[in-house]
């Protein structure tokens, strides 16, 4: 089973993923996990992030190049998370295909929808990335998440913010189109968890359940 943990930097997916991996190993539950875009090991991914971090001239200005980028970085592992799921792993991902569609369609003011057909053109019929069979935003109001990007900054200088991250208005206009594709149940079921507190313990619990209730 891949299970998706959608929302917009900050928004606390990170933590429901980690407690949500411990919940589940604690009921003997086989697990793998992974995040997109993984910097370290995908060179699409690098790519991408010193575009983000205005590294590379006017690539990230190209809505369709970032994308490809997180799209390719995607594909690498492809094969192997449908082997894990083959052999009966739920797989928890932070960041996946909804997340080309919910920036790509801020970054252009477009619709879910159209966006969407053109992510899934690219990533599932084009590349072939699985899609998941649980999508999940983690939802939380863009100023909140903002704090708490920032904070993370403060902290830690190795998780500075991109150019992304710091436009405001783009991760307000990225919540209103995660909660759009929610709402639409794109590509695959939806359910959404609100991370307003920090009670990811009880979160945690609640998603482990619907997750054991779905693999029967």
């Amino acid at each position: 089973m891949i299970v998706s943990f959608e929302g917009v930097d900050g928004a606390g997916k990170n933590t429901l993923v980690t407690a949500v991996e411990k919940e589940l190993v604690e009921r003997e539950v086989p697990v793998a996990r992974v995040a997109f875009p993984r910097y370290e090991e995908s060179h699409p991914a690098m790519l991408a992030r010193e575009a983000l971090h205005e590294n590379l001239g006017d690539l990230i200005d190209s809505v369709h190049g970032m994308a490809t980028l997180f799209a390719l970085d995607r594909a690498e592992i492809g094969e192997e998370l449908a082997d894990f799921d083959a052999d009966g792993y739920v797989i928890l991902i932070d960041r996946y295909t909804a997340s080309n569609v919910a920036y790509s369609a801020a970054r252009v003011n477009g619709d879910v929808a159209e966006v969407g057909q053109w992510v899934t053109q690219l990533e599932q019929e084009k590349l072939g990335v699985p899609a998941p069979d649980l999508q999940i935003l983690v939802d939380v109001e863009a100023e909140v998440a903002g704090q708490r990007a920032e904070s993370r900054e403060a902290q830690d200088q190795s998780r500075a913010r991109d150019a992304y991250e710091r436009d405001s208005s783009l991760q307000e206009r990225t919540v209103r189109a995660y909660r759009a594709l929610a709402e639409q149940q794109w590509l695959s079921p939806w359910v959404t968890v609100d991370s307003t507190g920090d009670d990811y313990e009880a979160r945690a619990a609640k998603v482990a359940d619907l997750l054991e209730e779905m693999r029967g």
